[in-house]
């Protein structure tokens, strides 16, 4: 057979894969069906052997000859997935392997021979015995060039070319964490399954068995029946990547296989299987992938809703919730537990919703010998006994109770074993999944499903990632060790544990608590962190009407009196499980605390009073609050509003009206220069008729400072002086008050004429010259008008950056609005007529903050309606939507 010329029998097909230097396998162009495979030697030829490992049917390991790898990689660059002519014989004495001449391309006599070419770099050299035969002497020309010119094979330094393979990894895991996540070169050297490939990585040629993370194909058996569809999944797998070189990024172990994600040219190869209906989502393995997971996700789901190949007869068991239950927004009033919170709608609506595919802190409670469970100790309190369970709800508690949330209902689970029918959502407040916070600490587990099982949350692969992330932190429930206690002492129905508790808390002036349980308007429990205790607590000063109650004794509820329930409602709305701060002054027979409780500066009993919802009781009378009562009980008369409603007032007006005229909003402007802006968005301001004053005073302070230049370290500082500093910026000389002395005996001092303040040594301090010290401060501390700054640091950064390019430094118009501590001012900037604060607020970088000045109505509408504007276009704070209340939501490590 002659190797320089096709012969007329010259055939087409792909390279599939290259055994050797001189062994492909070719695929034929199917006629129906799997498309034939053969394989090919090129003829007259031998290569350098390829390195063997040492397996159960092999006992002998060896090394590569010089250049096996390299005339393996000649031909698997040129030749794999690519079209090629060729010819083919099988001698007689073969089983399987034929022998010809192969050309890349499809014109043979325009087309590189590859036997050729591999002679000429010197990579295989001609067979012995055939040296002499008359069709291969050109083939023998070739090869004495190279031999010749010193290439390949024919070279000085051979073992250069021999690779060191390291055919195990002592230790996988850290192997995988070495890359970080980065991308490595690997060549796919066989593919066992169409999710489970041997693969080469490069430059260290580390040969891995990898799964790809994320996916399941069906399995390929070698004995017995393929699972459906499998061997079609290793042919697409093979068709995209066998011997292709890709990027691959190492994520996990599994059994010493390497988990990970293969890049193909066009994207993430596990996506293109999902897609085409040759693989299934896996819930374990998808967790441990750095990125992409949605992605996959949407890709099965497009394979089962076109029913493609193992989804053909798929039927989703996802619920069909209406559009419009679907998503909204509702605040939070109360936690339950660690996976479940009661809303209330838009319509004013109360429900109780769970967070999706999350489980809250469990009790481990052993089973006994007979494998029951061991029984609930006397006085079990799930909240305070099952560990983690109180730091789980306390943290949904301190983040949630009162703020808006987005809520996306995920699926509903029906009622089952007595359980009622429970609305499984995701929760998002100020950006961050609620769900996915709770398990990042530590604080819940993510439910584990059947793959065929829908019913998840909408984010369930970032629960996974979460509670990955939280396991290999070994945080709350997967802590081994410093597992939290706590030890609740309960006085509620015992008066002797009472009477216990009661001298201490009577002695404090204002105890912090935590309201737990609202029972009526004026009756609450109470958990006093600070004694670890827990009360029952009734509103001291009124009479409260009581809500609907089960009956003492059994025998149905016994209906609420006249505004009872609304009462009740009330102070749900207000306390329940919010901080607040009790005066506890009387104990009755039953061990019930009775004084005053404030939530935010806010005495309940008046509020209770004012709306008409409580009356005063005599007790009152000799308190401290008994005039605010009265007026408040009278008003709450006056409006026929609760208990009040029918009320016949029968006397004289009981006051006159006491509410003065409204008074116009009066605009005076004072030229003023803003010189300083804090990270809270204070700022500080001289006003520029005082401008030449000022400049005089510096002068004389410089000059002084000139002539007579201090000693440094004479001067000893103290908190409250007015002092010389000298500024780091431009070692001059201001006045400065020293506002603390620090522990390395540094001075912090405020600059008083500019508003500004460093931390200095004393050495840079010095008394200030005669008569300069009983100047007032040139600089004024001011707060806008009408606007509130960001409570989450990023967002307050951004609008003092903002609020800094609007005024710093720069001449301005100002307005006093509302006198205080600071000042509340506007400021207009003259070139434009702007508002600085309006144009803040019109931008979403702010909020506007209400304020009962009726003068400033005119002004606030016109900020209500930037606000508006920046709602409706979504801009900075409200990017996300309506987050009125809850701009200063933040959780764990997106979130």
């Amino acid at each position: 057979m002659s190797a320089t010329a096709p012969t007329p029998a010259y055939k087409i097909g792909i390279v599939k894969q290259v055994l050797s230097g001189d062994t492909i396998i070719i695929r034929k162009q199917p006629q129906g069906g799997p498309p034939p495979e053969k394989v090919i030697a090129l003829s007259g030829i031998t290569a350098p052997k390829l390195a063997r490992q040492r397996t159960a049917n092999n006992d002998t390991e060896t090394k590569d000859e010089p250049f096996a790898w390299e005339a393996r990689e000649f031909l698997r660059k040129k030749l794999v997935g690519k079209e090629v002519i060729f010819t083919a014989e099988k001698p007689p004495n073969s089983a399987t392997r034929e022998y010809g001449s192969v050309w890349a391309g499809k014109d043979p006599t325009k087309s590189e021979n590859m036997t050729e070419s591999l002679l000429a770099e010197g990579l295989v050299k001609v067979r012995e015995g055939g040296r002499n035969i008359p069709q291969l002497k050109r083939l023998v020309e070739i090869e004495e060039v190279a031999r010749s010119q010193g290439k390949g094979i024919w070279g000085s330094d051979l073992q250069s070319h021999v690779r060191d393979i390291k055919w195990s990894i002592e230790n996988p895991k850290q192997f995988v964490n070495k890359f970080n996540g980065q991308p490595v070169k690997a060549i796919i050297e066989y593919v066992r399954d169409g999710s489970t490939v041997r693969l080469c990585l490069l430059p260290d040629y580390t040969p891995v068995t990898l799964m790809l993370s994320g996916i399941r194909c069906p399995a390929v058996k070698q004995d017995g029946d393929s699972e459906p569809y499998a061997e079609e999944a290793r042919f697409f797998l093979e068709s995209k990547l066998l011997q292709k070189e890709v990027d691959v990024i190492l994520e996990s172990v599994n059994n010493n296989n390497l988990v990970g994600t293969i890049l193909h040219p066009q994207g993430n190869i596990a996506e293109a299987l999902l897609k085409q209906g040759f693989a299934r989502c896996v819930d374990w393995s998808i967790a441990v992938m750095k990125s992409g997971a949605s992605t996959l996700r949407a890709a099965e789901r497009s394979a089962k809703e076109a029913k493609l190949r193992i989804w053909t007869n798929y039927v989703s068991n996802a619920p069909v919730i209406a559009a419009k239950d679907k998503e909204f927004t509702a605040t939070v009033m109360e936690v339950v537990n660690g996976d479940a919170l009661v809303v209330k709608m838009p319509t004013n609506v109360q429900k109780k919703i769970f967070l999706a595919s999350i489980r809250p802190p469990r009790e481990k409670n052993s089973p006994d010998e007979e494998g029951k469970q061991s029984p609930r100790p006397k006085g079990f309190k799930p909240l305070y006994d099952i560990p983690w369970m109180y730091e789980a709800r306390e943290f949904l508690r301190k983040k949630l109770i009162g703020k808006k949330v987005n809520v996306m209902v995920d699926y509903i689970q029906p009622a089952k074993d007595n359980f009622p029918e429970k609305t499984c959502c995701t929760v998002v407040a100020g950006g961050t999944n609620i769900a996915e916070a709770l398990v990042s600490k530590g604080y819940a587990t993510v439910v584990r499903y059947r793959n065929d099982n829908d019913q998840r949350s909408s984010h369930y692969d970032k629960l996974l990632e979460a509670e990955l992330k939280a396991q290999k932190s070994v945080i709350g429930i997967h802590a081994k060790k410093d597992i939290p206690t706590h030890r609740i002492q309960d006085t509620s129905g015992d008066s002797a544990k009472a009477k216990k508790f009661f001298p201490f808390l009577k002695r404090a002036q204002k105890t912090e608590a935590v309201v737990e349980f609202v029972a009526s308007g004026s009756r609450m429990r109470l958990y006093i962190p600070k004694e670890s205790v827990l009360v029952t607590f009734l509103l001291a000063g009124i009479n409260c009407p009581r809500g609907a109650r089960p009956a003492i004794g059994g025998g149905g509820m016994q209906e609420a009196e006249p505004f009872g329930d609304e009462a009740l409602q009330f102070t749900k709305e207000k306390c329940l499980q919010r901080d607040v701060n009790v005066t506890i002054e009387e104990m009755d027979k039953a061990g019930n605390f009775i004084g005053w409780l404030w939530i935010e500066n806010e005495n309940l009993s008046i509020s209770l009073v004012e709306h008409g919802l409580a009356s005063m009781h005599h007790t009152a009378e000799t308190s401290e609050y008994a005039r605010t009562i009265k007026n408040a009980e009278e008003n709450a008369m006056k409006k026929r509003i609760g208990l009040w409603k029918d009320f016949v007032e029968v006397e004289k007006e009981i006051e006159k009206e006491r509410s003065a005229p409204i008074q116009d909003r009066v605009v005076k402007y004072e030229k003023v220069v803003v010189t300083e802006i804090t990270n809270e968005g204070i700022f500080y301001a001289q006003n520029m008729e005082l401008g030449n004053k000022l400049e005089s005073l510096m002068d004389k302070i410089h000059q002084e400072f000139k002539t007579n230049a201090p000693l440094p370290g004479s001067y000893v500082p103290r908190k409250g002086q007015i002092c010389a500093a000298r500024f780091t910026l431009d070692d001059q000389w201001y006045r400065a008050k020293i506002e603390k002395i620090t522990e390395d005996k540094m001075a912090q001092i405020f600059y008083i004429d500019y508003g500004n303040r460093e931390v200095v040594s004393p050495t840079r301090l010095a008394p200030l010259p005669p008569g300069t010290e009983r100047e007032p401060p040139y600089a004024t501390e001011y707060t806008l008008a009408g606007v509130k700054f960001p409570t989450d640091n990023d967002d307050r950064h951004e609008a003092v950056r903002a609020f800094s390019t609007d005024a710093l430094n720069k001449k301005l118009l100002l307005n006093m609005e509302i006198r205080g501590t600071p000042v509340a001012v506007t400021l207009v900037d003259p070139t434009t007529n702007a508002d600085i604060g309006k144009n803040l607020i019109r931008e979403g970088l702010v909020l506007m903050e209400n304020t009962h000045e009726y003068r400033l109505s005119i002004m606030l509408a016109e900020y209500r309606a930037a606000q508006d504007h920046a709602k409706i276009s979504r801009l900075n704070l409200w990017r996300h939507g309506d987050i009125t209340d809850d701009d200063a939501v933040e959780f764990g490590a997106r979130r």
